[in-house]
């Protein structure tokens, strides 16, 4: 439905969606839902038992509470951006990844609020920011470098801690290979036909083989160089290493695997039927449908109205003072 809560004729649409909601989620500052009546004072005190869940940027407290920001601020405050690039070239993800995480973290949070409702008939108001997540996944990082002041620097696509880790070009792509452990280290030895690394001081662990990784990704780019990259994935699947291709857009909607158990169909108006991507989990062994179309903007503004019983003329009025 749409709504515009600040019309003169929206309050009371604004109070009774309050007072039948189970959750209400919001991304805009904490002023903007004062102004709207959306605050977590007013929505308690009209309904008890609704969960109040927001996102921000960097949160509702501190230095910079209320500033707005996007995906990659969040990733260039987390030291990601850092790492990701090389020096003085570092390199932001275009996949959004701090949003899509930050609305995943949220939900869990409400979920969980939910849950702790059954119990207490309560509701809680639960906060989530980009900052916030993009640091969860960067924390394990910051600790290192916390205790062991370490000043990593970007190693592009090489990871810095594990070795061979890296992408590197075959006679008609490009793949990832990320070997971690002893066990499976002498296997990839073995593959390339270099058991003579296996003891080698430069690898001898994880963290070593990380400090040295540019000499084994040159190794594993020399192996991968002499064949397709259908053939090596097979190669290092066969000795069970970590393998996958560098796929464009084209080559992830084509994949037989992901086209058959990870994409989806749903239909848009206008449109005719389109892939799109699966619900990521599946319960009983069976991914979760789409069912309806997405709605058009104000698609069921009726239907909602109606729900919360608005009449015929009352929706009429609404609409002609410009509420909805």
């Amino acid at each position: 439905m749409t709504l515009r809560p600040n019309a003169a004729a929206a309050g009371d649409v604004v109070e009774r969606i309050i007072g039948a909601a189970d959750v209400i989620v919001a991304n805009v500052p904490d002023e903007t839902l004062a102004a709207i009546g959306l605050d977590w004072e007013h929505v308690h005190a009209v309904n008890p038992r609704c969960v109040l869940a927001t996102a921000t940027t960097f949160g509702t407290t501190g230095p910079y509470a209320g500033r707005l920001g996007f995906d990659g601020v969040g990733q260039v405050m987390s030291g990601s951006t850092h790492l990701a690039g090389h020096p003085g070239d570092p390199m932001k993800s275009f996949v959004p990844w701090v949003d899509y995480g930050t609305a995943t973290l949220l939900a869990l949070g409400v979920v969980a609020a939910l849950h702790e409702r059954t119990t207490t008939g309560v509701g809680r108001r639960v906060e989530a920011s980009l900052l916030a997540t993009a640091l969860a996944n960067t924390g394990h990082m910051l600790i290192e470098q916390a205790v062991e002041h370490t000043d990593r620097a970007g190693t592009g696509n090489r990871h810095p801690a594990i070795g061979p880790s890296d992408i590197v070009a075959t006679r008609d792509g490009h793949l990832i290979v990320q070997v971690v452990g002893d066990a499976m280290f002498a296997r990839w030895c073995a593959l390339v036909g270099r058991d003579d690394l296996v003891g080698d001081p430069r690898f001898v662990d994880d963290p070593a083989r990380g400090d040295n990784g540019v000499e084994l990704s040159k190794i594993h780019a020399e192996w991968c160089a002499t064949r397709t990259t259908a053939q090596a994935i097979s190669e290092l699947a066969a000795a069970e290493i970590p393998a996958g291709p560098v796929l464009t857009l084209g080559g992830v909607l084509a994949d037989p695997h992901i086209a058959s158990v990870m994409l989806d169909q749903a239909t848009v108006p206008g449109v005719g039927t389109i892939p799109v991507t699966g619900y990521p989990l599946r319960y009983d062994g069976a991914m979760p449908g789409f069912g309806d179309s997405p709605p058009a903007v104000g698609e069921h503004t009726d239907d909602v109205l109606g729900e919360l019983g608005y009449d015929t003329e009352a929706i009429a009025t609404l609409r002609a003072g410009r509420a909805v």
